[in-house]
């Protein structure tokens, strides 16, 4: 069974988050987990990552730190997602030698082009569909990964606002992995560890 999910953890991490990302992960289907914590404090995310590193070790998944390629490389993950405001791909490529690098390319087949240049290992487009975790995002049109299907060598994440009921159109369209955050932790229908099973 191929694991299909990128998974972006919660803005915070609630009191009870560890046990849920191991029943989640536990699930088989997460290839990816992207700590992606805006608001907290670099050395409260280095106490974070050590209990999460554990966990992914353990099932079997690649860590990647959101944003900062001088966390991901302090805490040793094993990758870092770069958005197109956080500074340089060759940069960062720099500073993280063998590592995994992602970044975001909204709809834009140009930015697509220049990332992988710059040797990054995945290609991320979106907003596909209206987001909780970022409710201004760029709109992108599924048309993109038709095209990234036939002209792009490396794995394409498909962000934004998706669901059980819509993930299957991105992956149909050419998204080798979906990035999936608010439909796992802020769900007030299901648990995650039952949110993530919806993804066959």
């Amino acid at each position: 069974m191929k694991r299909l999910v990128y998974l972006i953890s919660p803005d915070k991490i609630y009191k009870k988050f560890y046990t849920d990302l191991s029943l989640v992960l536990a699930s088989k289907k997460v290839k990816f987990f992207q700590l992606r914590l805006k608001k907290t404090s670099n050395s409260k995310i280095i106490k974070i990552d050590k209990k999460i590193k554990t966990i992914t070790k353990k099932y079997d998944v690649k860590l990647i730190i959101n944003d900062s390629v001088k966390l991901a490389k302090k805490i040793n993950a094993d990758g870092c997602h770069i958005g197109q405001l956080d500074g340089s791909i060759s940069s960062g490529r720099k500073f993280l030698k063998n590592k995994i690098i992602g970044v975001t390319c909204h709809n834009s087949k140009k930015l697509a082009v220049i990332a992988l240049k710059n040797k990054v290992e995945y290609i991320a487009f979106g907003s596909f569909f209206k987001s909780k975790l970022k409710p201004i995002a760029k709109k992108a049109d599924i048309k993109v990964l038709k095209w990234s299907k036939k002209n792009i060598k490396k794995p394409v994440v498909a962000i934004g606002g998706i669901t059980d009921k819509n993930y299957k159109k991105l992956i149909n369209a050419g998204a080798n992995y979906i990035a999936i955050s608010s439909f796992i932790w802020d769900n007030p229908a299901l648990k995650p560890e039952f949110a993530i099973k919806k993804f066959k």
